[in-house]
């Protein structure tokens, strides 16, 4: 009896030896949706590379999208985020610390982004950001958020191009070494063309083209991610929201994400 009871502790210590249960990285969470067609209140007729043709969607958020229900978003497709985190040299994000940890939990990866400010140095810019946005080696690199704010009550300034590959240069290297991970750029139409961006050529981008393939805005530019709406309809979140996709295929995406991510 007593040797049937060792065999039997022996088999159940070897049975819990293979059990993993550290939580799952986000790089290792399979995709649910592939090449999701969301719903959108105010849909483009595209002409050519629809969005939908691309495997990989994912949005965007900001404080401006509460109380998000990630795990719903995940089940419908949604496979990545970037959250706002800063902007300038003195805000941050109210739901950053919400978003960022809910979206963790919820197996989806994610990056910070900060919006830039014109009126504040880059150097003090790029403080802010380190000082708000942990270094998470699961997280996908940061982001740059570069755009014109016609609209802003604080800051309407437009310097000339060479100050703005400047400032950006400074913000994008102090970011790097901090995280050690190349950062994203986010840009506009607009924005790409004014400061002539084509000239970053080392960096990821993101691009916003929602009237067009990127291809026909940016021309040849690469770009590894592309935000095509701003209006479009994702369970789980209230609203219209951001929708992006990842340009690449499942299998290049899943490559990414372990080059990214660690």
């Amino acid at each position: 009896m007593r040797r049937l009871a060792a065999i039997l502790m022996l088999t159940l210590l070897c049975a819990c030896s293979t059990v993993d249960l550290s939580p799952l990285s986000p790089s290792s969470q399979t995709v649910t949706v592939r090449a999701p067609k969301f719903e959108d209140s105010k849909p483009h007729e595209w002409d050519s590379g629809a969005p939908w043709t691309y495997a990989i969607h994912g949005t965007d958020v900001s404080k401006y999208q509460t109380s998000v229900d990630w795990p719903t978003a995940r089940a419908s497709g949604i496979s990545f985020a970037f959250i706002k985190a800063t902007e300038g040299g003195d805000r941050f994000d109210e739901n950053f610390n919400e978003h960022w940890a809910r979206t963790r939990a919820a197996g989806i990866p994610r990056a910070a982004y900060h919006f830039f400010y014109f009126c504040t140095p880059a150097e003090a810019q790029a403080r802010w950001f380190i000082a708000n946005v942990p270094n998470d080696p699961s997280a996908m690199p940061p982001v740059l958020d570069m755009e014109w704010n016609p609209k802003s009550p604080t800051c309407r300034l437009r310097p000339d191009p060479a100050t703005v590959r400047s400032e950006m240069t400074v913000f994008l290297q102090m970011v790097e070494r901090h995280y050690g991970k190349k950062p994203i750029i986010y840009t506009s139409v607009d924005f790409f063309d004014d400061n002539q961006l084509a000239t970053f050529r080392d960096y990821p981008y993101w691009l916003r083209s929602v009237a067009g393939h990127p291809r026909e805005k940016y021309g040849s530019h690469p770009f590894t991610f592309w935000q095509y709406t701003g209006t479009g309809i994702v369970p789980g979140m209230t609203g219209k929201s951001d929708i992006n996709v990842f340009n690449g295929s499942e299998a290049a995406w899943r490559k990414w994400l372990r080059q990214n991510t660690r």
